[in-house]
């Protein structure tokens, strides 16, 4: 069974740069390798959203909120996949996760981002 385990959420002020880590075990090399991963986000209240994905061959793409402000990468070696957020706005406070692009497997905890205005 996979896990997830999300890491580098805190509190930041608006302006501000954050990285977020996302640790996967319990699943082969391989498999890690092939899948698109991706990073989301919850808002208090609201429903989880894809922000940003990458694929195996390392195609990336964004939600139009985060564009020119987020960047994911992965490391298929250490099966991490990691969101560096800068220019932070008060509008991306949210529990953030990472999963496959299709939730597939299960979900972490998530790592709580805050940002004050």
């Amino acid at each position: 069974q996979v896990q997830l385990v999300e890491s580098g959420g805190g509190l930041v002020q608006s302006g501000g740069s954050l990285r977020l880590s996302c640790a996967a075990s319990g699943t082969m090399f391989r498999i890690y390798t092939m899948a698109t991963m991706a990073w989301y986000r919850q808002p208090p209240g609201k429903q989880r959203e894809l922000v940003a994905r990458i694929t195996s061959g390392f195609s990336a793409d964004y939600v139009d909120s985060v564009k020119g402000r987020f960047t994911i990468s992965r490391d298929n070696v250490k099966k991490t996949v990691n969101l560096q957020m800068n220019s932070l706005k008060p509008e991306d406070t949210a529990a953030y996760y990472c999963n496959t692009d299709s939730g597939s497997w299960g979900w972490g905890q998530g790592t709580q981002v805050t940002v004050s205005s």
